[in-house]
């Protein structure tokens, strides 16, 4: 804190500095100034905080400087300390602001007394000042917020349309008077894996930067703001210029972009509605334009009316389910390359790939994998639920030109892969003791009527959990497996030609004959006799 001493006697002012105990209050500086003049150049120079003044000065008097102040500087805590007790000179005083009036001689108790409430008010004041100006920091720094949140309501149809324009108009938001309005949606979600990392802590920077671009280029022919209700990142542009004029904006931003981070941003556009009831119509087209284009094709501007490859069939990973699955349980990196490469290799024979399907099949794998280490668990989570969870960020495997990147999209289903392999092994290796429990239970109980519910029931498990993980460990299903073990303990008991063969069927668990010589024939090939008389021939 500084504090300025003016008056045109030296002594005067060297008494004060000896007299006021400045450190107590905080006080870190001491000016002095020989009149008014001088006075204002300080004050001008070192901004301090209080000023101990006398009135009658050379040149600018004190009433001057308490006018100039008052004018100036309002915020200065003033005290003035004068020969003259006179009361025009207390009233000038008080009508400029002025804190105190002290008369000289000045005593060190009441000089400190009179310091200390100029100081204690000083930084209630400050403080004031700081809460404010903070808050106004505050709001400014919202604001942006705060349009791109009523915007994104409006597209979304979240409150009513009505309150929400007029929120708009109140704001100054709204653009000019048009019957017309084209959106565009630049695709800021569709950044390349590089440019996501450089700005992964920091988003709201790259949207701050594309934004700056963006108003400079509209000059009142439009509003640009965030899309707050999609999560993979969009910047909407209103425009309520000459439509065929969009275009060539687009790729002036596109330009200014590059020139700031070395990247071209994708968009659609649509066809001008009119405004603002078909707004919401036009974001619409103009994101399916952009989320639908085909990243195989160079070009960065997408109409609503390129309708180029919607006939061509949607690929799903879920196809190759089991061989993905059986490369990650193999825990061969080469089997695993493999894998991925028959996805890959299955997708460069198409003519069109959309940023939305690289989304679904991301959320598709995340998926498959999941239901691989939930199966036996109710509740799994569906395709649409998994990718609902997903993170906000998911990158797609895009280069930094906003087209397919194979190497990285192989790459990332290879890591995927790899990175559950582990915990699918262990898994399986769990599963594979129960399987093992349950071909031990049908061993000693093959002479029972053995149902799959019955053993579901006795292990705890579904039925259709136990029938898939059964048919993987042994490559038959249960029943088969059932049939199978007593069919070889009826030919152990064939070699007895003492025994018939109906007390052979009713032993291995058979209560009718003639099913048992039909599920014997479908094993062995022969009927339960034919094997007898085959392998009891020499005895």
């Amino acid at each position: 804190m500084r504090v300025l001493i003016v008056d045109d006697e030296k002594h005067v002012r060297q008494a004060i500095q000896l007299l006021a105990n400045w450190k107590e209050y905080g006080v870190t500086e001491v000016l002095q100034a020989s009149d008014g003049e001088e006075a204002v150049s300080l004050i001008q120079k070192h901004s301090p905080q209080i000023v101990m003044t006398d009135m009658r000065m050379p040149r600018k008097d004190g009433a001057a400087l308490l006018t100039w102040l008052y004018e100036h500087a309002p915020e200065i805590k003033v005290i003035v300390i004068s020969g003259y007790d006179d009361f025009e000179l207390v009233r000038h005083v008080i009508r400029h602001g002025g804190m105190d009036y002290m008369l000289k001689p000045v005593q060190p108790d009441a000089l400190n007394e009179v310091l200390e409430k100029a100081v204690s008010c000083w930084n209630k004041e400050e403080e004031g000042r700081r809460r404010m100006t903070k808050q106004r920091i505050q709001v400014n720094e919202m604001r942006p917020y705060y349009a791109d949140r009523l915007f994104s309501d409006y597209l979304g149809g979240q409150g009513r349309k009505e309150q929400v324009l007029k929120q708009l108009e109140a704001e100054g938001l709204l653009p000019a008077a048009n019957p017309l309005c084209t959106v565009a949606v630049l695709a800021i979600g569709q950044m390349d894996m590089r440019l996501y990392l450089k700005f992964k802590h920091q988003q709201e920077l790259l949207y701050f930067t594309v934004m700056n671009i963006a108003k400079e280029l509209l000059r009142g022919r439009g509003i640009v703001f965030r899309q707050l209700n999609h999560h993979a990142g969009e910047m909407v542009l209103l425009y309520n210029g000459e439509p065929k004029a969009l275009q060539a904006l687009l790729q002036d931003l596109n330009e200014g972009v590059y020139l700031t981070l070395n990247r071209r941003f994708h968009a659609g556009i649509s066809v001008p509605h009119a405004f603002p009831d078909e707004w919401a119509d036009a974001y619409e087209e103009a994101s399916n334009a952009v989320w639908q284009r085909n990243v195989l094709d160079p070009a960065y501007i997408h109409l609503k009316q390129q309708e180029r490859f919607g006939s061509e069939r949607s690929s799903k990973l879920s196809s190759l389910d089991e061989q993905l699955r059986l490369a990650a349980l193999s825990g061969s990196e080469e089997q695993i390359g493999s894998a991925a490469a028959l996805w890959i290799n299955k997708l460069r024979e198409r003519q069109s790939i959309t940023p939305i399907e690289l989304d679904q099949w991301q959320a598709e794998l995340e998926w498959i994998i999941k239901q691989w280490m939930e199966e036996g668990q109710d509740g799994g989570a569906n395709a649409s639920e998994a990718a609902a969870a997903r993170e906000e960020d998911a990158i797609l495997s895009l280069n930094h030109e906003g087209g397919m990147d194979w190497e990285l999209y192989e790459e990332q289903i290879v890591q995927k892969l790899q990175g559950i392999s582990t915990q699918l092994i262990r898994k399986h290796s769990k599963d594979s003791f129960f399987v093992q429990d349950i071909a031990a239970y049908i061993e000693r109980h093959y002479q029972e009527e053995i149902s799959l519910q019955d053993i579901a029931a006795k292990f705890y498990l579904s039925r259709e959990y136990i029938a898939r993980k059964f048919k993987q460990a042994y490559g038959v299903t249960v029943l088969d497996y059932v049939s199978r073990y007593r069919i070889e303990k009826a030919k152990l008991l064939l070699h007895n030609p003492h025994l018939r063969i109906a007390q052979i069927a009713e032993m291995v668990g058979y209560q009718d004959e003639k099913y048992f010589s039909k599920v014997f024939k479908k094993v062995e090939g022969m009927n339960p006799g034919e094997y007898r008389k085959e392998h009891t021939l020499g005895i």
